[in-house]
């Protein structure tokens, strides 16, 4: 943070070179793009980009991306994740009518799981895409199931792989922490332009991007205070690195409804039906809070949600044979939000999106049941202390690094009784 009236929430740069391909987040990374092999009759191929980095517009940091989905433990804790797969199989059989004897390409399909649900669900053909070596795996899985009539496993990016026909759906599960860190939906937005037909159904359609004031002593706490008395020592000379350490880059954890200080803020709805790999670039959002209580406030959280309808005019099932049932309608979810629209021309006007009953959400609010997503913090180095109904603030922007697309620079400045900052981060 660079404060602009001499406080010390300073942002310490860090050579960006320290971490080359960045992929060690919490050692949790999502899917990526793709070349092209179709591996129906078996035998591996090295994943795109490897001992040339600029194969077919495949840098290293996308081949380090890709290899890194190879790993076994990424896609069991994203299976375990009952309210995402549960939450997307649902999804397939709500709209089953419209994939039943239809072509589906699933884009970024790890094991495999969910081109095997569309094949459940009667879909003709499914092309399950992905760069990783995992595809291989998936293969097999295909094979295992007897569904290789129906799968066709093609191990490379969507930006590579040939599909001689349009498509009737895509499914993909995209989302990383914040939505957009690591810029899979680029590669959704690829597949909808190559293969769908006009009136197709993705899945998800929609998703949003929220963000919310918070405080969290326990968390400052653990981290910083630790250190004034340590078995009796003063370690207080730990401080600022401690602090660096802990709150220089967004930490994705767990919060609940409770470390809330607001209404959540909407800082960008996505229709994935319309929505251009340029426009995702930058987002830029003015916010402005009311504190609905007096508390530090120690930064900003940002979380989620997806929905899954279909496109104008197309019908669903209403026989889901997840127990989820239908989408939240949580407080801090889905419900009452604040247009990001609405607030850049100065306006705090609250709206709700409508739903219909039928529409599907998953969502990773922090009241709701908690998912792999968690929640993404931005923490400051200094707590503020806000007043029931002290207004908070700024603007917002997310772009992609231009080190690494797949990289999250954020812009953070916020004013609040009459202070005012600039909170800097890279979500590597």
């Amino acid at each position: 943070m660079l404060p602009s009236a001499g406080m010390s929430n300073g942002y310490l740069r860090k050579d960006s070179s320290e971490r080359k391909f960045g992929l060690v987040h919490r050692d949790k990374l999502r899917k990526g793009g793709r070349s092209s092999k179709d591996l129906r009759h078996g035998h591996g191929a090295k994943v795109p980009g490897q001992g040339n980095p600029r194969i077919n517009g495949c840098t290293e940091y996308d081949a380090a991306y890709f290899q890194s989905y190879s790993h076994v433990g990424i896609h069991e804790e994203m299976i375990k994740d009952r309210v995402r797969t549960e939450t997307y199989r649902s999804a397939i059989f709500q709209y089953q009518s419209a994939i039943e004897g239809k072509v589906v390409v699933d884009v970024g399909c790890g094991t495999g799981i969910l081109s095997i649900f569309c094949a459940l669900a009667g879909a003709k053909r499914v092309y399950a895409v992905d760069a990783s070596e995992i595809a291989i795996q998936a293969n097999e899985v295909v094979k295992a199931n007897n569904l290789s009539d129906k799968i066709i496993v093609l191990l490379g990016r969507v930006e590579d792989v040939d599909i001689d026909e349009e498509v009737d759906v895509i499914i993909s599960e995209w989302m990383g922490y914040m939505l957009l860190y690591e810029s899979m939906l680029s590669s959704v937005i690829t597949a909808r332009d190559r293969w769908l037909k006009p009136g197709g159904l993705i899945l998800p359609s929609h998703a949003t991007l929220y963000m919310a004031p918070i405080t969290h002593s326990d968390r400052y706490n653990e981290s910083i205070e630790f250190w004034r008395n340590v078995y009796g020592i003063d370690m207080s000379a730990m401080v600022p690195l401690a602090k660096q350490c802990a709150f220089e880059e967004p930490s994705v954890e767990t919060i609940i409804g409770e470390n809330v200080l607001t209404w959540p803020f909407v800082v960008k709805h996505v229709d994935c039906y319309t929505v251009t790999i340029v426009e995702l670039e930058t987002i830029t959002a003015k916010y402005k809070f009311v504190s609905m209580m007096q508390a530090p406030l120690h930064g900003f959280a940002f979380w989620f949600d997806v929905e899954f309808a279909g496109p104008a005019n197309m019908p669903n099932d209403n026989h889901s044979p997840s127990s989820l049932g239908e989408g939240s309608t949580s407080l801090l979810g889905d419900s009452t939000t604040v247009s990001s629209d609405a607030c850049a021309n100065g306006s705090n006007q609250r709206r709700k999106r409508a739903k219909s009953m039928e529409t599907l959400v998953l969502s990773t609010a922090p009241e709701d049941e908690p998912t792999h997503w968690q929640q993404t913090l931005l923490y400051f180095y200094e707590p503020v202390d806000v007043k029931q109904d002290q207004v908070i603030e700024g603007s917002l922007t997310l772009s992609q690094s231009k080190e690494n697309p797949r990289f999250l620079n954020i812009h953070l400045e916020y004013t609040s009784g009459g202070r005012s900052f600039v909170k800097e981060s890279v979500m590597r």
